[in-house]
């Protein structure tokens, strides 16, 4: 069985950078974005994503209209709904559409004509729609940021949280993030880095290092 070497980083120029050497690439943004598309996975998501918002700027390269493209393309293929998580989070939807424009652009190429638009609020994200079967794209800037990075490297990009959900308490959320990089990991032979989306988030820091450390017990002893 492939044992993968585990590694942890920060920011996006380090999902990037594990990305180009052809890492599984974990984002651990807590507050709120990982732990929104856990809960999302949870309710029966098929597909999650993450983008950057329009106009942020960034020292590494992010397409968020290309992951929209992407996203569009899985949902037509499944035939799937969309449903796409953005910021702010209190401010009124003309603004989350702002930020969003162009994962939008690329959902419309792909040829989606209807998304659902929530704000980005952790695990209660999932109170506000029907996330079954659908294809979810969090458009949010840690989080989003650094999965658009590692995406646009070429990597295959995952996200973890330890935080609680509707249906997961205690190390549970911990573990399947960790077995979920773990599973990828070891079907595609790559080794794996968990990212904290913000070098500034002392949550993040400390959650990558906590699921980075679960994932080797667990390779270790599965």
């Amino acid at each position: 069985m492939w044992q993968p070497i585990i590694n942890c980083s920060i920011d996006a120029s380090g999902a990037r950078q594990a990305a180009s050497q052809g890492h599984v690439v974990v984002i651990v943004d807590i507050i709120d974005m990982s732990t929104t598309l856990e809960a999302a996975l949870e309710a029966g998501a098929r597909k999650v994503y993450g983008a950057s918002p329009d106009g942020v700027i960034v020292p590494v390269d992010v397409k968020p209209e290309v992951i929209g493209l992407e996203a569009g393309k899985k949902a037509l293929q499944h035939n799937c709904p969309v449903i796409v998580v953005a910021e702010p989070r209190w401010d009124d939807r003309e603004s989350r559409i702002r930020s969003c424009a162009p994962v939008l652009r690329g959902l419309k190429k792909a040829g989606i004509k209807e998304y659902c638009l929530l704000p980005n609020l952790g695990a209660s994200t999932v109170k506000l729609a029907d996330f079954q079967n659908t294809v979810v794209v969090a458009v949010t800037n840690s989080g989003g940021v650094a999965f658009d990075a590692a995406f646009q490297a070429g990597g295959t990009v995952l996200t973890a949280t330890v935080a609680r959900t509707f249906g997961k308490k205690g190390l549970e959320t911990a573990r399947e993030g960790a077995k979920r990089a773990l599973d990828q990991a070891c079907l595609l032979t790559k080794n794996i880095t968990f990212v904290a989306a913000s070098g500034n988030s002392v949550e993040d820091i400390l959650a990558s290092q906590y699921l980075a450390q679960m994932a080797l017990s667990m390779a270790r002893h599965p």
